[in-house]
């Protein structure tokens, strides 16, 4: 039987899973992989950055080991980026000049960190915060004592600002939404949430619009001016907020795009090329991108799935529910956590003396879980998004009380 090659163009958290799922599922050996990956290392953890700054390696968080890397069905091309395909030959053209034939090409190629373009975004002291690099970059230029101010105030904005306080600087987080992690909990729980960091010393300033980056008689940065006209004194800016597909190969290869971007896939995640598929943040799943490692996991195992002809099924969409820890405070949030189903009721259970805040969303039936929030105290998370579409078997007060 001819062996056949899949070329995988990125090597981030998505890749590494379709690579593990295909040398799991591969012992014949029917599928060669080339993997061309842009960083210097293998795949690692980049939801784990922020532990680089607590005295972790990049090894720590590496996702592939040696039995993986040294393994003769797979190429590894670190420092190589995909800079051509051509899809009538079936080969794409690399940086370096080579020229890489393939039976099936996954676009793995992640997102880059959205900066806005205001004036002076790009002063010596401005940083993003999403690669190892980027990472060693913050570390060499803090300075303890000194305030830093983060742009965004979703998870990654609150990962740098926890990062940034661990080297001692004073960190400070603008935020466009009227609350701190918007997508995912809901006004009363982003209110906890600042009034919980800002008793850590994190600043926060919601509903604010980024005016300019200024800098100081040395050039570098030395303060962020919001819209309204305020100045905030900043040693160093980390750009945080959000990301955009990189889907830059999708035109040249005559490869529809999402509406917002992201390579067009089906739910099974191809593109309209049989031979050619799609997984992680570039890959736009029915017209939508997902941004959290989870559904790029999924992607990777439907992917693996049609090459290697087992049952696995398509992607069965995104679960947004989370459980994080954020600069010590404990968060969650699952399903419909805004209530916009018609008819929702809001129970909310807040005691700001033992410091937590719940909340769960019920179907207009008063009965049927529809999802929610907790902050401070997540205990019951696992039994709340287990219920999540079902009728409560006690009542809200019950459920959310600490005595339950």
């Amino acid at each position: 039987m001819r062996t056949r090659t899949l070329v995988v163009a990125g090597y981030g958290m998505a890749a590494a899973r379709l690579v593990e799922e295909m040398l799991a599922g591969d012992p014949e050996g029917r599928w060669r992989l080339v993997v061309v990956g842009e960083e210097p290392r293998a795949a690692y953890d980049r939801v784990a950055l922020s532990s680089l700054l607590g005295g972790a390696t990049p090894e720590d968080l590496a996702l592939a080991g040696p039995e993986v890397t040294a393994d003769p069905r797979l190429e590894l091309r670190p420092r190589t980026t995909v800079t051509g395909v051509n899809r009538a030959a079936r080969t794409v053209t690399c940086d370096d000049g080579t020229v890489i034939g393939y039976d099936a090409l996954v676009f793995a190629t992640g997102s880059r960190p959205f900066v806005p373009p205001v004036d002076g975004h790009d002063l010596p002291g401005c940083f993003v915060y999403r690669t190892v690099e980027d990472v060693d970059a913050i570390r060499a230029a803090a300075v303890p004592g000194r305030p830093a101010v983060v742009v965004g105030g979703g998870l990654l904005g609150l990962e740098a600002a926890g990062g940034l306080r661990s080297l001692g600087m004073r960190p400070r987080v603008v935020e466009l939404a009227p609350w701190l992690m918007a997508q995912q909990i809901d006004e009363g729980g982003g209110r906890f949430l600042a009034e919980a960091v800002g008793r850590l010393g994190v600043r926060v300033h919601c509903s604010s619009r980024l005016g300019a980056v200024g800098a100081g008689p040395d050039g570098r940065v030395d303060r962020v001016e919001l819209a309204d006209g305020t100045a905030l004194e900043a040693a160093l800016v980390v750009f945080a907020a959000g990301v955009r597909p990189r889907d830059e190969l999708a035109g040249p290869a005559g490869l529809a795009r999402g509406e917002r971007g992201g390579f067009l896939v089906d739910a099974w995640c191809r593109t309209a090329d049989e031979r050619v598929y799609a997984v992680g943040e570039c890959a736009a799943v029915e017209g939508r991108c997902h941004g959290l490692a989870a559904p790029g996991f999924r992607m990777a195992e439907t992917v693996a799935g049609q090459l290697l002809g087992t049952a696995a099924g398509p992607f069965p969409g995104a679960d947004a529910s989370a459980e994080l820890k954020l600069l010590g405070v404990r968060m969650a949030g699952f399903g419909d956590a805004h209530a916009r189903e018609p008819g929702a009721v809001e129970y909310v259970h807040e005691d700001r003396r033992a410091g937590v805040y719940a909340k769960v969303v019920l179907a207009a039936d008063g009965r049927t879980l529809l999802g929610g929030v907790l902050a401070g105290d997540t205990s019951a998370y696992p039994t709340l998004r287990s219920l999540t579409g079902r009728e409560l078997p006690a009542s809200p007060e019950e459920l959310l009380t600490p005595r339950s």
